[in-house]
């Protein structure tokens, strides 16, 4: 029987690519994307679904974007929306280390969390028969390029998440990965991922998925 993944996160999960300009990012294609990526290297015997949102945070309603970029949100809406599900990824993090949310590594570990927790909930697990939940710390980001105005500050708040995640998933119990010890973002805009990162990403992924 085939299983189903639900990769939940932000613009590196839709497949943005590196911005040279503000405004709305240009995607790779199904090619190239890390969720896709996965996807293909886990057929037959997984069915994957990405639910990727530019600007998406763990934890924040976004003052310029929008309330809904609140992971809390949209992760209710995904887990109602898709299913019965296997494995929830999460990869977020990135928007929380943004300038305007002022929040440390444990702040955005702190909203993982409550994503964790509501993925948890005895309602989404009944819902959909179990299932396990694997949270990715992204990679640091670095600031360059058109976003730098909005990470401002962000690259050290960034570097210090993987720690901190990795032991509230040790003591929680729950799946971790470190993207960072994989890839990492490009030089053009600090945040976002060349082609041959999501490469790289997707095919860690799935190892880290087979491996269990």
């Amino acid at each position: 029987m085939t299983r189903e993944l639900l990769i939940f996160g932000d613009s590196n999960t839709y497949g943005a690519i590196p911005m040279t300009a503000l405004g709305v990012p240009g995607r790779y294609d199904a090619e190239t994307r890390w969720p896709d990526v996965v996807a293909r290297e886990l057929a037959p015997d997984w069915e994957v679904v990405a639910e990727g949102l530019p600007g998406r945070t763990a934890q924040f309603d976004d003052p310029v974007n929008g309330a809904h970029m609140n992971g809390g949100t949209g992760l209710r809406i995904a887990l109602e929306s898709h299913g019965p599900i296997d494995q929830l990824v999460i990869m977020l993090g990135t928007n929380d280390a943004k300038k305007r949310f002022m929040a440390s590594p444990e702040m955005i570990t702190a909203g993982l969390a409550g994503l964790v927790d509501l993925a948890m909930h005895d309602d989404y697990q009944q819902r959909h028969g179990g299932f396990d939940v694997l949270l990715i710390c992204p990679p640091p980001v670095i600031e360059v390029g058109v976003l730098n105005g909005e990470f401002q500050d962000s690259a050290a708040v960034s570097q210090g998440l993987a720690p901190v995640l990795r032991d509230y998933c040790t003591k929680r119990g729950i799946g971790f990965f470190d993207a960072g010890e994989v890839i990492e973002v490009s030089p053009v805009d600090g945040v976002h991922y060349e082609a041959e990162a999501h490469i790289a990403l997707g095919k860690a992924v799935a190892k880290a998925i087979k491996a269990g």
